[in-house]
């Protein structure tokens, strides 16, 4: 049997379906039963008493439905006003099964609604309600006429019964799926948000670790090439002065000579360590294509066209 969490949990097409019939059932059916006992009338043997009482009851049940229609309006879950609606309406659905079987139509819509319009403790009676008056009608009417119409009346009752039971104990079945997919839907959200939450943290960290190893790159960088710089072309400049100094003091022509030949040899061999510091400090462009292919750049102190680069 349908419950208002069948609705909500079923998507948008199905919470439609439900309220339109929530909406136009309770109309629909009371005109069938409306219909099917205009015609069967004079068949049962209807008085012209009951037929005027079955008008009245109609009218009243006709309004008290416009009357709820606005009451309910906003309305979520039993209230004291649903619970006084329904009793009314299946009073009068009872009162008017009793003058015409066919008029349990409009009773049948009680097992939908009394899990949505009665507290827990009344939906049971409700539903016992509305089987007996059901029951009533497919044994041929009420009263039950003799041990036999009783007989059958109690028969079909307990298969009214049994079938609500069935439908009533399916839908706990589904209302505890229900319960738990959503428990299981909203952890896995809460624990999606916590991995996305952990995602981007770890982008941060690692964009910062990035950072923190250019840094530490160019700072290893830099004290390889001032230990360079200092192991080779500050010691050859310091052995240059030494023997310029040298030769510069000397009497001695041949040796100030020697002094100045240690010094060429110095020299070049600081200029061969600083071309060689400059290679490894080369952009890839200057190592894939040399020189003549790579852009033309300007020294950084100077701002002047490199000898290789032609003036603009």
């Amino acid at each position: 049997m349908p419950h208002a969490t069948d609705v909500t949990r079923n998507g948008p097409g199905v919470e439609q379906r439900w309220a339109l019939f929530y909406r136009w059932g309770p109309y629909v059916l009371l005109g069938t039963g409306t219909v099917l006992a205009a015609f069967t009338a004079a068949p049962l043997g209807m008085s012209r008493a009951e037929v005027y009482a079955c008008g009245v009851l109609v009218v009243a049940a006709l309004v008290l439905q416009l009357w709820w229609e606005r009451a309910s309006s906003g309305a979520e879950g039993p209230t004291r006003t649903s619970t006084v609606y329904f009793a009314v309406r299946m009073a009068i659905g009872f009162a008017l099964t009793w003058m015409n079987p066919l008029f349990a139509f409009q009773v049948a819509v009680n097992y939908w609604d009394a899990g949505r319009l009665l507290p827990k403790r009344l939906v049971v009676p409700g539903l016992l309600a509305a089987a007996a008056t059901v029951a009533g009608s497919q044994s041929g009417g009420l009263p039950p006429d003799g041990p036999t119409g009783w007989l059958v009346f109690l028969g079909l009752m307990a298969v009214n019964l049994g079938l609500l039971l069935l439908f009533s104990h399916l839908a706990r079945l589904e209302e505890d799926r229900a319960r738990t997919q959503a428990a299981t839907i909203a952890e896995l959200e809460r624990t999606n948000t916590a991995l996305q939450q952990a995602l981007d943290e770890n982008a941060a960290l690692h964009s910062q670790l990035l950072v923190q190893a250019r840094e530490a790159g160019v700072a290893d960088e830099r004290r390889r090439l001032a230990a360079e710089i200092h192991d080779t072309l500050a010691q050859g400049l310091t052995g240059i002065i030494a023997q310029l100094q040298a030769a510069a003091s000397t009497p001695d022509p041949a040796a100030g000579r020697d002094r100045l030949d240690r010094a060429l040899a110095l020299a070049r061999e600081s200029l061969g360590e600083a071309r060689r510091s400059v290679h490894n400090l080369a952009p890839v462009a200057l190592a894939d294509g040399g020189l003549p292919a790579a852009p033309c750049t300007t020294s950084p102190r100077s701002r002047s066209p490199t000898a290789d680069c032609p003036a603009r």
